[in-house]
């Protein structure tokens, strides 16, 4: 019986390209909007909401015309919190993304890096 491989991370994608496996990638970089709710431990008391957003990317892996999608995520905050916090969850999503970008070029992975802005 063939065995069945499960690629879900960056790290089997960079690990059959250092083995010589062609690998073609897309990345596609989100900003996603939920409410988290938080519930009383009390009942009958209001529920608290919070606007927040996580930053991700979305890694599109194409290997002997397969595709496979790679959900990451690099940082997460508060709506409309202050300029200076959502500059710096920015600065850290890139700078983590960064670190993968390098990995994935080192493994000879060809792609067009994007930041969030």
């Amino acid at each position: 019986m063939a065995e069945i491989l499960v690629y879900n991370r960056l790290e089997d994608f960079i690990s059959l390209a250092k083995s010589g496996e062609e690998i073609d990638l897309t990345v596609s970089l989100n900003k996603q909007l939920f409410t988290r709710k938080f519930y009383s431990s009390k009942s009958g008391d209001a529920e608290d909401e919070i606007d927040m957003y996580i930053l991700s990317a979305d890694y599109f892996f194409i290997v002997e015309g397969v595709q496979t999608e790679v959900r990451k995520l690099y940082a997460s905050g508060i709506e409309g919190e202050s300029s200076d916090s959502a500059i710096r969850n920015v600065y850290i999503a890139n700078e983590r993304l960064k670190m993968d970008y390098k990995r994935l070029k080192e493994a000879h992975i060809h792609f067009v890096e994007k930041f969030w802005e």
